[in-house]
């Protein structure tokens, strides 16, 4: 009885404590007025970024022109974050996002981050050497290894030596920050929060069905808010946008739940400069949701978060990418 009783005060001094730091992450909040769109602290590293941050994944799917468009307008609006991956559209969104930035030195202004897929040193290394080339920069601001989304992540990242790459990047100069992405289960990320490396960011999936199955919410975000890990969101309608095809929520009441949790960043996928420009509106009038208004938003949804239907990339591989079905011996046919 006594064990069950500790346990359970440690559990809501645990829960007390990450409600303050969450909203001390919230309170850091900045007024749109002198960047253009708010912007928060990434975590330990001190950075501020603005809080929407453009997917690179849509990036590498659309004419480049309109590609090219579409992140000149976002960095001119105040939207710094440039999220992109080694993998995506084979490279393509990499070699766009590299020629928009390099136009005008536009570089200078944004706060560039890209992914690894390979667990193994000397691949890991390539791929860096690859997305530096395609970006056509020096460094990248963060780079994160990309869908741990497997139980054996956590070791192979350690035990095949892509964190060594990522080590001896950081010490030439070649990346400032280190982190890492999933979508798949909370547990993986507390296996990767809980190797004995500070970790600046951790990716994750934040939107309002969320809270109520395999929730990132309730379980990783505390532990990064303790650790000072920067939390990055993403996943915001989704993935496809069903939710909101449904009728279950609208998009401006996706847009406000995730903005309204600790997170420093939100990133999200976005198709046209149309879709763009109602993000960042939707961005910069953001108004957080009060306790009552989450407490009635999360009532309305809970019989459709408790099954999974409008998050499929938690219980199926559909959503993974084939390199890494592939890395773990899975078919990659989609």
């Amino acid at each position: 009885m006594t064990d069950a009783v500790t346990t359970r005060r440690e559990f809501l001094q645990t829960a007390v404590g990450a409600a303050a730091l969450g909203e001390e992450v919230l309170a850091q909040t900045s007024s749109a007025a002198a960047t253009g769109l708010p912007t928060r602290v990434l975590g330990r590293t001190g950075v501020r970024v603005s809080m929407l941050g453009l997917g690179g994944a849509h990036i590498g799917r659309i004419e480049a022109a309109e590609a090219i468009r579409m992140i000149h307008t976002a960095l001119d609006e105040g939207l710094t974050f440039m999220d992109n991956a080694w993998e995506y559209n084979k490279g393509r969104s990499e070699d766009v996002m590299g020629k928009a930035l390099k136009m005008d030195n536009r570089r200078g202004k944004a706060f560039l981050m890209s992914k690894v897929c390979s667990r193994e040193y000397g691949p890991a290394k390539e791929q860096l050497e690859e997305s530096l080339r395609r970006l056509q920069t020096d460094h990248l601001d963060l780079w994160q290894f990309h869908e741990c989304n497997y139980y054996n992540d956590p070791e192979w990242v350690f035990e095949k030596g892509a964190i060594r790459a990522a080590l001896e990047a950081r010490k030439e100069g070649k990346i400032r920050f280190i982190g890492f992405t999933g979508h798949k289960s909370p547990a993986i990320h507390l296996k990767m929060l809980a190797r004995p490396f500070e970790w600046d960011t951790a990716q994750m999936p934040n939107n309002v069905m969320d809270a109520g199955f395999v929730s990132f919410r309730e379980q990783v975000m505390p532990v990064c808010l303790k650790k000072k890990v920067g939390i990055i969101g993403m996943k915001g309608c989704g993935g496809e946008g069903l939710m909101i095809a449904k009728g279950a929520v609208t998009l401006e009441e996706c847009y406000r739940y995730f903005f309204s949790q600790p997170v420093s960043v939100q990133v999200v996928g976005l198709s046209s400069t149309e879709q763009l420009q109602a993000a960042l509106r939707m961005a910069r009038g953001h108004q957080p949701l009060t306790s009552a208004e989450q407490k009635a938003l999360m009532a309305r949804v809970r019989e459709v978060q408790g099954d999974g239907r409008y998050e499929l990339f938690k219980t199926s591989q559909r959503y993974d990418s084939g390199y890494h079905r592939a890395q773990h011996g899975f078919d990659v046919q989609r």
